[in-house]
């Protein structure tokens, strides 16, 4: 494929998941009356603030091309948690795209995270 096409979606997918990833976190911030209730549902209300700087916080650390790699586990284990406590509680599994999003764009940004790096 062009390099050029693979860049732009390279960097159009790690918009998509990091901007989701922070836009969560904004919203649980800003205490927004929806994600408090579902998180109080699931017993953690009273974290939102908490759980909202730690999404955006990762999110900043995936961005960075340094920190990239531990941002991705960060996130993976984070939106991990949040689908297992959703699938455990009968929620919408609202983690499941983010966290394919995140993968997705760790893959294009660099496959030695998931492949073994070739040898020459």
């Amino acid at each position: 494929m062009n390099p050029k096409i693979m860049r732009i979606l390279t960097i159009v997918m790690t918009v998509l998941a990091s901007g989701m990833a922070i836009l969560s976190g904004v919203m649980k911030l800003t205490q927004s009356k929806e994600v408090v209730d579902t998180l109080t549902k699931v017993g953690a209300g009273d974290k939102a603030i908490s759980l909202g700087l730690m999404e955006i916080g990762f999110a900043a650390l995936f961005i960075y091309p340094k920190t990239m790699k531990l941002g991705f586990i960060l996130l993976s284990c984070y939106f991990a948690g949040a689908l297992a406590t959703e699938m455990t509680h009968g929620s919408p599994l609202n983690a499941f795209l983010p966290l394919v999003l995140i993968w997705i764009a760790a893959f294009l940004r660099d496959k030695t995270i998931f492949l073994p790096a070739s040898v020459e």
